[in-house]
Order: structure tokens, then sequence, then C-alpha cells
């Protein structure tokens, strides 16, 4: 019988798929810090190119190897380099994330841990998307999903993602609002074991509008989007000001926000606790989290200066979630 005092055991059964990311950014680097920190937390499955990920490492002994490297030799070794944006690099990044998913439905890993892309080169290279999560949704065939950021102190769901500022009143509806709420609802019990959660939910508009005064969004869609889910049986409040609403969850008087636009969340997680960030996927059929930052190219390559805290934290979060979704 397995103990309950040695969680080891039981991680040791969870298959964990790590992307590079860029290559040219922080993630070969901090993958090579984390890997060898989580001997023992999971089988790990390393996804990039073995040459880069060489050079981003330092030499361990090989004794404590403790995973499985996926090369897709996909990279020009005699011209690469660190710290460039390039179209070449753009495309790796997503075959990189194509391998995964392909591993993820031979069932060879049961969750995804994907290190920073560059937007602007997956662009260059030709995928139009902002990000893992949009990419991800379009893959997985997933029919709506949740960005979710969050930290030891906070938990954030965003309506809407990488949106200019004046897209996101026009982009806010009840039907979707409604959607996210209940995604996020369920998933913190799934995911998180938290088995009545409380959710609160941000206004848009300063003071959350003052009751109409200043904007009309919080009375047309969000007011009436939480009456409905009341009535189902969701412990859900608001809209209230972001500024109480957070403050309120940090004193865990809440399990969850609900905040209307990236940066409604983005800025309170990273001034309370920068380094425990972590990006996650709700809605896809297995776990997918994510550092909460971005390629550093300024600094990737470089062993003493990358900070591998945040990928650790996502990479013990995948674990965990991926636990409790196997136990439902």
């Amino acid at each position: 019988m397995e103990s309950r005092q040695n969680p080891i055991s039981r991680f040791s059964r969870i298959k964990v798929g790590i992307t590079i990311g860029d290559p040219s950014g922080i993630g070969p680097t901090i993958t090579s810090k984390v890997i060898h920190k989580l001997k023992g937390l999971a089988d790990f499955v390393v996804i990039g190119d073995e040459m880069v990920f060489n050079k981003a490492s330092k030499p361990q002994p090989t004794s404590v190897k403790n995973y499985k490297f996926v090369d897709l030799n996909n990279v020009d070794h005699k011209n690469f380099s660190f710290g460039r944006i390039r179209a070449e690099y753009g495309r790796a990044s997503m075959e990189y994330l194509d391998k995964a998913l392909e591993l993820i439905d031979a069932g060879k890993i049961d969750c995804l841990v994907t290190c920073p892309i560059s937007k602007e080169a997956i662009n260059l290279a030709g995928f139009h998307y902002q990000g893992h999560t949009e990419y991800l949704a379009k893959r997985s065939k997933a029919s709506f999903v949740v960005m979710m950021l969050l930290n030891k102190y906070l938990r954030f769901s965003l309506v809407t993602q990488h949106l200019p500022l004046k897209k996101v009143p026009l982009a806010l509806n009840q039907a979707d609002l409604c959607k996210n709420i209940i995604l996020t609802n369920e998933s913190l019990k799934k995911l998180f074991s938290i088995a009545r959660p409380r959710i609160v939910v941000c206004g848009l508009n300063p003071h959350a509008s003052d009751n109409g005064v200043i904007g009309k969004e919080e009375n047309a869609i969000i007011k009436p989007a939480i009456r409905r889910l009341k009535k189902k049986a969701i412990d859900v409040s608001g809209p209230i000001s972001s500024d109480v609403a957070i403050a309120g969850a940090y004193r865990k008087e809440y399990d969850c926000i609900i905040a209307m636009y990236h940066d409604q969340a983005l800025i309170p997680l990273k001034l309370c606790d920068r380094g425990t960030g972590v990006n996650m996927t709700l809605g896809l059929s297995f776990v997918r989290t994510s550092p909460l930052h971005g390629t550093a190219f300024d600094i990737a390559g470089n062993h003493q200066l990358a900070d591998e805290t945040s990928l650790f934290e996502a990479i013990k979060l995948a674990v965990k979630c991926t636990l409790n979704l196997k136990r439902n």
C-alpha cells in the first residue's frame, strides 16, 4: 500500500512533457536548470532541439539524468545563437508543441508544460496566433478554453486574453462570461480539489461603474450573467471593483477572481509574488501549464541570470492537477 506520507511514489507515475519553447529564448536554459532539481517528482520528456538544449545546459553527471529527450533536430546548428527573433525559431517552437500533442494523444505523456514562445517569431513563421492558449485550443478542438493565471496567493481566470484595451468592452458578452465562470468553477473542483469554489467577478470600469454611472457593461452584461449563475448554485459574487475583489482573494475570502482583461490580473500577480506565477489553460482534455514570463531574449542562454522558479512551479502544479484529475 502506498504511504500518504510519501507523495513522490504517487508523483512518479505522472509523465510530464516539457517543450523548450523558442529555442533562442530562455526556455532551454530554465528547462536545463530545473529538470535536475525534480528527480523523483515525475517521469519527464523534454521536447526540443538537443543541440540547443545541451548548449544551454551546464554539464551534469550522467547518473542524475532523469528525463528522456525527444530531439526534433530542427534548428540550423551552424548559425544558431541565443537572443534572436527569427522565423526559423518560431517554426521550431510550434513543431515542439505539435510533437507534444502527438505524445499526449498517444498516451506517452499525461500533461504538458510549455516554455515561452515568441509571438513575433511564430507570426514571422506563418502561425498567426497570439500564443500557446489560442493554438492549443485550435489544435485540440476544444469548444471553450480559459486562461488561468495564478501564484501562491491568487488565482485569476481571464474573460479576454491578448486584446487591445479598446477592444475589451466589445468582446464582453453574457454567454462567454457564463461559460468562463462555469468552466472555472468546474476546474477548481476537478484540478484543485476545492469542493465548493468561491468566485468573485471584477468590474470592467472604475468602481464597477457605480451602478451605471461610469460605464454600462456591469449592468448590461456582468450582473445578468452572475444572476443566471447563482440560479445554478455557483458561489459567485460581484461585480465589484477589482481592487476590492483582489484584496478579498488575497485574504482567502475567494478561491478565484474573474478578470475582465489581461493586465487586471497580471499586475497584482507580479506585485505580490513574481517568482511563483504560472499560466494554465482550462478546458483542454489534459493539464497544460507554463511559466508566467516571456522569452527573455536579453538573458537567453545565461545560466547565471535565468531564473527557473516559475517553470519549477508550473511543473509542480501540472503534476498536482493531473493527479487530482486522475482521481476524479
